[in-house]
């Protein structure tokens, strides 16, 4: 497997992550207002990102309100965002860096192979965060476990 299909494989399984995530929270409507919270913060990081990457201005906070439906629509669209996004840069060098700055104003460079890697992993430690807060709520979370959905075939 090349890189490109490596990075698609990840932003298969976050899409498919997000979208269990989603399920689980809409299925536990009581207690859920953190989950929705971390929901909302995963979705408005990964298009942070998305526009750091494509060098565009930050168009969300980085902890935007909480909304649902808007949070349902917004993982949708990013999913394909994402695979759009793959499609262009990973025909050159994913290698080759970024410059950008952060939330608080300060400036980075980083490899853009190495962005699309925290995204995926930020989006995953979050998701954890909220299957646990569900847990503690007596609800049962999302199964979003990379190798669950590698037994189901779903990113091949």
């Amino acid at each position: 497997m090349n890189l490109a299909d490596y990075l698609r494989r990840q932003f298969a399984y976050d899409a498919w992550a997000n979208q269990e995530v989603l399920k689980a929270i809409r299925t536990n409507t009581s207690e859920n207002g953190r989950s929705l919270q971390l929901m909302s913060h995963i979705l408005a990081a990964e298009r942070v990102w998305l526009e750091r990457l494509k060098q565009l201005p930050q168009s969300v906070p980085v902890w935007p309100e909480p909304d649902l439906t808007q949070c349902e629509a917004e993982a949708a669209k990013l999913a394909r965002l994402w695979f759009e996004y793959l499609d262009l840069i990973t025909a050159g060098d994913v290698a080759l860096t970024i410059s950008y700055k952060n939330s608080k104003g300060e400036a980075y460079t980083s490899a853009i192979v190495d962005v699309l890697t925290h995204v995926v992993i930020h989006s995953a430690y979050h998701r954890g965060q909220i299957a646990s807060h569900m847990r503690a709520n007596g609800q049962t979370p999302a199964y979003t476990d990379f190798i669950h959905g590698v037994r189901q075939g779903l990113f091949k």
